[in-house]
């Protein structure tokens, strides 16, 4: 026991010393380096609000939005705009709403809520995984695919029939599913 605390006072040690270090060597090298931009669109969108929630389905969003907990959102909500699996434009187009937490090895360690009166649909590819959606879902785009994880506690439409036959239904939903 001895051993190990030895260890971590160490390592605390090494550590703090480590950060406290100068940085003087450094700062020549860097002077002329333009400061990294981080493009935010890159990364999910992890929101745990009904404003934070709109904003990342929007068109200026991010292709993969997950909530923390269940989400009720007093509107209409529109998921639009053209996304690629991971933000990479060699990608296939794709958008995800992840209604479920997981742990490092991806296995799904909870399961969350969205309430919504309607849940537009304008995003081609958008997968709804895990969780329920608990409103009316209207499918305007191809290829949406509700997971089989996930339910739709209310109705599914679709804006015709070619939209309908583009989408992949493993989920369950409650009501009716029907192009209308």
């Amino acid at each position: 026991m001895k051993m190990v605390k030895g260890l971590v006072v160490a390592g605390l040690a090494a550590a703090l010393l480590a950060g406290c270090g100068s940085n003087d060597g450094n700062s020549a090298a860097n002077a002329n380096k333009p400061a990294e931009q981080t493009d935010a669109t890159t990364s999910a969108s992890i929101v745990n609000q009904a404003d934070a929630f709109v904003n990342a389905v929007s068109e200026k969003g991010t292709w993969i939005i997950a909530i923390l907990n269940d989400l009720t959102v007093d509107q209409d909500v529109v998921v639009a705009g053209e996304f690629h699996d991971k933000n990479d434009a060699s990608k296939d187009i794709y958008r995800k709403i992840a209604l479920y937490a997981q742990d490092e090895d991806h296995n799904v360690t909870a399961s969350y809520t969205l309430t919504v009166p309607k849940l537009i649909v304008q995003s081609e590819n958008l997968r709804i995984q895990g969780g329920t959606v608990k409103g009316d879902v209207y499918v305007e785009a191809n290829g949406f695919n509700l997971y089989e994880n996930a339910t739709i506690d209310g109705n599914l439409y679709f804006a015709n029939a070619d939209v309908q036959a583009s989408a992949k239904i493993d989920g369950k939903v409650t009501g009716a599913t029907e192009v209308k």
